[in-house]
């Protein structure tokens, strides 16, 4: 040992020594962990109980359900988020891979500077076209609706240019391939493109619907009626219950609210990890 070089007997001295890096993952993990865990304690105990810093379950959880679930119909409020989420997850990744599929494969008189538009809409968040939109939509008669939820997110900037991006980097040959075989466009679509961006699509996937999920002030604004309201907004309804300021119901509903897009994570986690790591890779 003492012939050798310090640099390897440093290197030697780590290897096979993980314990420092679980202790640093671990601590890492509850830190991160904390805000919901106290969520989930806070959910079970009734105001005196969390007043009185009690750290252990409370007895207070069937109660808050009640509270949650039947008597503010937050089941009804979820199934209004996951019909919502659905249909706009869907509908952008269907109107996105058109989008890149016309950017990519489409010769058409001022393709770039349509193309140019789309990238100006990313700079533009919702908010600076929230009024525009409340009474465009208004016009319609849609408040109160699916649609008026639904219609206005259905295009995507972000997707248009993730695809765009993607199938730019496809070799041309699959083009001239499809077009020897006479396949249409949408044929070389469907059993081309697709089973070739399944990693990109599982991305998108899942980024649109994290996003729609937690969408918040536009529902807010056009969306009057209880019975059709979505999870993120009823959740500031269950503050006061009864006419008492109460924290026990809102952290239940909090953690009922983040089950959907936390399932649709974990099963989607390989591929919209694979498509992060062939983005980084173009």
């Amino acid at each position: 040992m003492a012939g050798l070089n310090p640099g390897v007997q440093k290197k030697n001295f780590f290897r096979g020594r993980t314990w420092p890096y679980h202790i640093a993952l671990t601590v890492t993990a509850i830190v991160i962990a904390f805000p919901l865990l106290y969520a989930a304690l806070i959910s079970t105990q009734t105001n005196a109980e969390i007043f009185s810093f009690q750290i252990k379950p409370g007895s207070a959880l069937r109660d808050h359900f009640e509270q949650v679930w039947v008597d503010r119909d937050f089941a009804g409020a979820m199934w209004n988020s996951l019909k919502q989420t659905t249909i706009v997850t869907i509908g952008k990744t269907v109107l996105s891979l058109l989008a890149g599929l016309a950017f990519v494969y489409f010769k058409f008189k001022f393709k770039w500077f349509v193309f140019f538009l789309v990238l100006i809409t990313l700079m533009m968040p919702t908010e600076v076209m929230i009024l525009a939109m409340f009474r465009q939509v208004s016009g319609y008669g849609w408040q109160d609706t699916m649609a008026a939820i639904t219609v206005p997110f259905l295009a995507s900037a972000t997707g248009a240019f993730l695809f765009r991006q993607h199938f730019a980097n496809l070799p041309a040959d699959l083009l001239e391939a499809a077009q020897i075989d006479g396949a249409s466009p949408l044929k070389f679509l469907t059993k081309i493109l697709i089973p070739l961006s399944w990693n990109v699509i599982a991305a998108m996937f899942v980024i649109q619907f994290v996003y729609t999920w937690n969408m918040f002030l536009w529902p807010s604004l056009i969306i009057r009626d209880d019975s059709k309201q979505v999870a993120q907004v009823a959740l500031q309804t269950l503050t006061n219950i009864d006419g008492a300021l109460t924290y026990g119901p809102l952290m239940l509903a909090a953690i009922i609210a983040s089950i959907p897009p936390a399932i649709v994570f974990i099963l989607m986690q390989k591929p919209f990890m694979s498509g992060f790591a062939v983005g980084q890779n173009k």
